[in-house]
């Protein structure tokens, strides 16, 4: 099968017109109370490998109708004036929701290099209680 664009060449395209942070500067907001940080990782990535402390969980496949004041699924958070930082395993994923919520209208911003690089640049990692 041949594809008119690769995976890689969205992320590419995003990343391009999108505002990524590197992991020190999204460690320099940990305790900035107008900054939110978004997981978009499934539940078994964040049981597995632990969190971003004060991250705040959203479901990638939610993130469209969660912040959109339209929708029934409309979470408040996003309502507010914040800073938002969203972030996924490797910086694809966010790369990808930010982009389509930049068309939508709501700005953000995400973690460059993903969940991957905040654990090995030894930032703080919260583990979450066993389900």
């Amino acid at each position: 099968m041949s594809l008119k664009i690769t995976s890689a060449d969205m992320v590419a395209a995003a990343r391009a017109r999108i505002k990524e942070y590197t992991t020190q500067e999204v460690v320099a907001t940990l305790h900035d109370p107008n900054v939110v940080i978004v997981d978009i990782r499934d539940s078994r990535e964040r049981d597995r490998t632990g969190v971003i402390p004060g991250a705040f969980s959203c479901p990638r496949g939610m993130v469209e109708f969660w912040i959109d004041p339209q929708s029934p699924y409309f979470k408040d958070i996003f309502g507010e004036k914040k800073t938002f930082i969203f972030h996924c395993a490797s910086g694809w994923r966010s790369a990808l929701t930010v982009a389509t919520l930049q068309d939508m209208g709501f700005e953000a911003g995400h973690l460059k290099d993903g969940f991957t690089d905040w654990v090995a640049k030894d930032a703080p990692v919260e583990k979450l209680p066993k389900r």
